[in-house]
């Protein structure tokens, strides 16, 4: 395949790398940085001891790059606008979008046996011009299970998790899906198609909603949040809240909110990605991963106290940095 990856960070230079060891043709769009390093010296993974790089052909500019049959999208959310308006010459009509971001995405509604159907969420895309760049029919979407960091620009550390969990934002099986499943997993990865992504998605933000805000506030790791009484219970009131909107729209939550922490407790001392960015000074991810929740939740009539406040101790504390 032809892949162009728009976010070589993390994740999107874990994808790209891995992609291009197993002979597909892989482009980056990047810049700064990362697009001077990957130029000078390839894209570099780190894993199980080992360095590989791959030579890639990196730009600023979309027009220097071929139509991809596949592009992955896999920048943080604050730049997913920026993103989708740099890519919009790049999809062709059976290009397949790729979503390899965290938090509620722009086609999270576009499922027609559910509530809110063709919903667009103002905390999302505010001026629809990411709906309107990135065509519902060319995306797919991606939920990521693994922990990977970047050691410098352009050199990506792959830490621990394969798992890519995808799925039609329309529901069901398609054959694009069966023939990017097998590509993924002969590239590496352990892929698994989902007829349901959007619960996939709703389950994963279910954990990360709140462990991320508050170790950004906090400076804490997962351990040390999960080990304070009072802030897990915080935590705690949060997710039943997200339980509750979630019955509303189709996608109850079974578990419990002490497995689910229980769960985290077993990844350690985690400095959460919200953390990270903090520390780094860069945006952090708060629409995507509670204003949305909260604009949900206003829209199928469920009161939101403990998500509102985090969301506004957060936002305050992103606003007062600089990062929001």
């Amino acid at each position: 395949m032809k892949v162009c990856i728009v976010g070589a960070g993390a994740i999107g230079g874990w994808m790209g790398a891995r992609l291009a060891l197993a002979g597909h043709q892989v482009s980056v769009l990047a810049r700064g940085a990362t697009l001077g390093a990957i130029q000078a010296n390839g894209l570099q993974l780190i894993e199980g001891g080992t360095t590989h790089s791959v030579q890639v052909k990196a730009s600023t500019d979309a027009a220097d790059l071929e139509t991809p049959n596949l592009l992955i999208i896999a920048v943080k959310a604050p730049g997913l606008r920026d993103a989708a308006l740099s890519v919009k010459s790049l999809i062709g009509a059976n290009t397949i979008v790729l979503t390899a971001m965290n938090g509620v995405p722009w086609w999270f509604f576009d499922r027609s046996d559910r509530p809110l159907t063709g919903t667009q969420l103002a905390s999302i895309d505010p001026s629809g011009e990411i709906a309107a760049s990135i065509p519902a029919s060319n995306a797919i979407g991606c939920v990521v299970h693994a922990a990977c960091s970047v050691d410098a620009p352009g050199v990506i550390r792959h830490k621990m998790g394969q798992r890519l969990i995808m799925g039609e934002p329309g529901g069901g099986a398609s054959v694009r899906l069966k023939v990017l499943h097998e590509a993924l997993a002969d590239a590496g990865f352990e892929p698994e198609s989902s007829a349901d992504i959007q619960r996939d998605v709703w389950f994963k933000l279910w954990g990360n909603m709140t462990m991320n805000p508050v170790s950004a506030i906090t400076g804490a790791t997962t351990d040390k949040i999960l080990d304070d009484e009072l802030t897990r219970e915080f935590c705690s009131a949060v997710m039943r809240e997200a339980q509750a909107i979630g019955n509303k729209i189709g996608i109850p939550i079974e578990q419990t909110t002490e497995a689910r922490h229980d769960v985290t407790r077993k990844l350690g001392a985690m400095k959460t990605s919200m953390l990270q960015d903090v520390e780094a000074h860069k945006g952090i991810e708060l629409d995507a991963l509670v204003a949305s929740v909260r604009e949900i939740g206003q829209k199928v009539g469920i009161a939101t106290p403990f998500t509102d406040a985090m969301l506004g101790l957060t936002r305050l504390m992103g606003r007062s940095r600089g990062l929001y």
